[in-house]
């Protein structure tokens, strides 16, 4: 990563450009780039290079690269796809340390668009790429302005905090003029494009490690290397610099196609949703929230809790607050005495003023009446964030109700945020100049408010084995494909992972013996490496006697028989299970992302449930338990009304163990699954009751 920060730092420093393809009308394409670096105040050399004209700008130009006086620290190609590659070379020849490529048909053209920018790569050698099918970069807070965006058009844009990193030159200027019109600031912006080289995590990292960064904020259509992202995610959290993220593809059109219930519950969007919640990211959930939740954490204020106090002179726009508030989990209280006592002397009211939102509208909208009004807010204890409506009546004077909010936040740290209620785009450029994060909707003003909310922390990755569940030798010879159930069970329990107790037989009178030496009540299943859902197919009978189960047997595989299904390897006799909850622990390994565990409620309904929670490999310190206690079958494992507790430690081992299984068996897994697996009342541990594995190749054993 050291060759790439010190290529970002080229491209956010340079002191000399080579703009390749320049044109000499600023209204093209090719023109915008050298016309933006002066309107922006870039104080380097800048070289531009076109054979067919001498000046350009009043700068010299240059027939081509080889002519330039030196080796340039940036070059912008603006050439085409047909002469992009040749360009790319000559500039590595010179000496360049980074060009950006703005051209397309590359990799999203198709395979000869593949192969076309394999070669490009191959023309750049040892300078990095940004690109192809970028729209550039821009330092906002040095005037370096890489980049043909036309949203760079723009007079008086707002500095700030603010730094993009996104895998599409488009959205890079929607962010940009949309905060431009709304007075957010950014300080960095960058298009990666098709990532032929800099991808996405490389200028995450490098913001991480910016000065002037104090949030990043991520538009990502897909992640080349979820250990680099990782990196990186880690990077800007120890760096204390929020990272927010947008990711496209919610859609589950594209999932995977599984033989296991996890396979079909582990949709990719959801896979994205484990892993940002992991590395600690905040995800967004709509393209708009990817510039209000910035907006609202480059702002160093924190929520400490949950409470929020809502002030305003209109009561309906206070009430949209409050209730979209409430939506999001935040908590909209009753004030405390103190605080209510203080707020009635203000407004002139008798009895305290409890209520809240608190609405002032019968004590006049005056400045000093706002200013104290929210300063008495924000100091109360029982209140962690104060949102002020802006009202109507600041259409006429915006400059005081902006000096009024800011005022009264002024003996505070505490989360203060405007709802500017009427259209007025004017008041929401001037408060968030002022630094006062103002919002035109209520809804986002909840969701700035809860993006603001005390971040759990993100445990260290676990090490070594699941305790307890030290495995022994993985099975020698098992076969590539979906294994039976009695071959993944002794898989699982290699690990730790125990079922009931169980025979494997071929003829009734096997079954009978097997039903009398296990004693009770016994589970009667076709055991086959070709049928993955036993139930589905009439391959499972539960509560049989050993007088019942030889004929079971008979009939089953009868039943099987009609159906023309493959003939099974045998039959699997089992103890009942009682006395548990029905959980499903499964992996599958995402072509992308990798492995990952789901953990939900079980049994035949786990799809319809809708109760489960992943979480990508490796699991860290705490990611077992909290899934355990994402889910709301939690409540049953628990003691639901008075029922006994079931063994929660023992399930949060099992994930561990399973974990640790993915982490022996590498690529070699490709999905595993206990659906049921028993939690067995406390301290009796679990049981496996049906086991489903499916390998890419043989095992060798261990």
């Amino acid at each position: 990563m050291t060759n790439t920060l010190a290529a970002l730092n080229a491209l956010w420093a340079p002191k000399s450009v080579a703009v390749v393809g320049a044109s000499a009308d600023p209204k093209k394409t090719g023109g915008r780039p050298i016309n933006y670096l002066l309107k922006h105040g870039f104080s380097g050399q800048i070289w531009p290079i076109n054979p067919r004209v001498d000046t350009i700008e009043g700068l010299r130009c240059y027939g081509s690269v080889a002519d330039l006086p030196a080796a340039p620290d940036v070059a912008i190609v603006l050439l085409g796809v047909e002469r992009a590659e040749g360009a790319v070379r000559d500039l590595a020849a010179k000496g360049c340390k980074i060009a950006i490529v703005l051209a397309s048909g590359y990799s999203e053209a198709g395979d000869d668009g593949q192969k076309r920018q394999q070669a490009l790569r191959a023309a750049a050698g040892e300078m990095r790429l940004l690109g192809p099918n970028t729209i550039g970069a821009m330092d906002l807070t040095q005037g370096i302005v890489l980049s043909a965006s036309g949203a760079l058009e723009g007079d008086n844009i707002p500095k700030g905090g603010i730094s993009v990193a996104s895998q599409s030159g488009g959205i890079l200027g929607a962010l940009l003029s949309r905060g431009s019109a709304r007075g957010i600031g950014f300080c960095k912006l960058a298009s990666t494009g098709n990532e032929a080289d800099i991808d996405i995590s490389d200028l995450i990292e490098a913001y991480a490690n910016d000065a002037d960064t104090r949030v990043i904020a991520a538009y990502i259509e897909g992640i080349r290397s979820v250990e680099k992202f990782r990196q990186a995610a880690a990077a800007a959290r120890a760096a204390g610099k929020p990272l927010v993220i947008y990711k496209v593809g919610r859609s589950e059109s594209g999932a995977r196609a599984a033989v296991s219930h996890t396979g079909a519950m582990a949709g990719e969007d959801r896979t994205y949703d484990a892993l940002f919640q992991q590395v600690g990211a905040i995800r967004a959930q709509t393209f708009s929230d990817l510039l209000d939740i910035p907006a609202m954490l480059a702002n160093p204020r924190r929520m400490r809790g949950n409470r929020v106090a809502v002030l305003t002179s209109t009561g309906g726009a206070g009430s949209l607050v409050a209730d979209n508030c409430g939506v999001l989990g935040l908590d909209v209280p009753e004030l405390d005495g103190a605080t209510a006592a203080t707020l009635a002397a203000l407004l002139g009211h008798d009895a305290p003023m409890k209520a809240n939102p608190v609405d002032v509208t019968l004590a006049g909208v005056e400045p000093a009446v706002m200013t104290a009004a929210t300063h008495a807010l924000l100091a109360s204890d029982q209140i962690d964030g104060v949102v002020v409506v802006v009202g109507s009546s600041a259409l006429a004077r915006p400059d005081v109700a902006v000096g009024a909010i800011r005022a009264g936040a002024a003996q505070s740290d505490k989360p203060l945020i405007a709802y500017v209620s009427p259209h007025a785009p004017h008041i929401v450029d001037l408060l968030n100049r002022e630094g006062v994060p103002a919002f035109a909707a209520p809804e986002t003003c909840a969701t700035a408010l809860h993006a603001a909310l005390p971040t759990p922390p993100v445990g260290a990755p676990l090490a070594g084995h699941a305790e307890g569940h030290i495995p022994g030798a993985v099975p020698a010879g098992l076969p590539a494909g979906t294994l039976n159930e009695a071959e993944a069970r002794s898989l699982f329990a290699a690990f730790g992972l125990h079922g009931a107790n169980s025979h494997v037989v071929h003829t009734p009178e096997a079954a009978t013996k097997a039903a009398e030496a296990l004693g009770g009540p016994v589970v009667l299943k076709v055991l086959s490496r070709e049928i993955a859902h036993k139930s589905d197919v009439g391959g499972v009978r539960v509560g049989l006697s050993a007088d019942t189960v030889g004929p079971a047997l008979t009939e089953m595989a009868q039943a099987l028989a009609r159906q023309s299904l493959p003939r099974p390897e045998g039959f699997l006799v089992q103890a009942l299970v009682r006395g548990g909850v029905e959980m499903i622990l499964g992996l599958r390994r995402d072509p992308q992302l990798g492995p990952l565990i789901l953990l939900g409620a079980g049994g035949i309904q786990a799809e319809l449930s809708d109760d489960s929670t992943l979480r990508l490999l490796p699991l860290c310190e705490g990611d077992a338990r909290s899934m355990v206690e994402a889910l709301r079958v939690k409540r049953l494992l628990d003691g639901y009304r008075g029922a006994p507790a079931h063994d929660i430690e023992a399930l949060v081992a099992a994930i561990e163990a399973l974990a640790q299984m993915a982490t022996t068996l590498g690529d070699t897994l490709d999905e595993a699954e206990i659906n049921p697996l028993f939690v067995l009342p406390k301290g009796q541990g679990v049981a496996a009751a049906d086991g489903l594995v499916v390998l890419s190749r043989p095992t060798l054993g261990g």
